[in-house]
């Protein structure tokens, strides 16, 4: 077989485990963006139905933190439908992706009310920051391989 042979052959054999993990990724993006609407949708007489803890948190957040969030979300959403568009772009996009979701999540250090609130509840941001790391990772893989045009 050709290298020329080779090559066109690595850009169509794309493993099914590939295909199974583009989905899961495209799962979790739908999902942060999900919670990214029920958020920003929220008014002030729900917030003030919560308990006290979670209504205060919410009204610590700032600004920049939802524009981190949409931009995390959405960006990442666009992302992981090139992994299944199997495009180039999804690579920057997921890395863009990833550093929205890293400022997102910095507002825990960086806002006192948001420290005090969330001290107990890390996990979530914690595994965030994996799960879009870890699709980053499988889009710069796939990048290599050559299954991304």
């Amino acid at each position: 077989m050709s290298d020329d042979n080779r090559t066109e052959a690595a850009n169509t054999d794309v493993p099914v485990w590939y295909w199974a993990a583009a989905i899961g990724a495209l799962l979790f993006e739908c999902l942060g963006c999900f919670f990214y609407i029920a958020e920003v949708r929220l008014t002030p007489e729900q917030i003030a139905t919560l308990p006290l803890d979670q209504a205060a948190m919410l009204s610590a957040r700032p600004a920049w933190y939802y524009a981190a969030f949409g931009v995390a979300v959405w960006v990442g959403l666009a992302g992981t439908l090139g992994l299944l568009l199997r495009k180039g772009w999804s690579v920057p996009l997921l890395l863009t992706s990833l550093i929205a979701v890293a400022v997102q999540f910095s507002a825990i250090v960086i806002v006192p009310e948001m420290r005090t609130v969330t001290s107990d509840a890390l996990l979530g941001p914690i595994v965030i920051v994996v799960v879009c790391y870890g699709i980053l990772m499988l889009a710069r893989l796939a990048k290599r391989r050559g299954w991304l045009s």
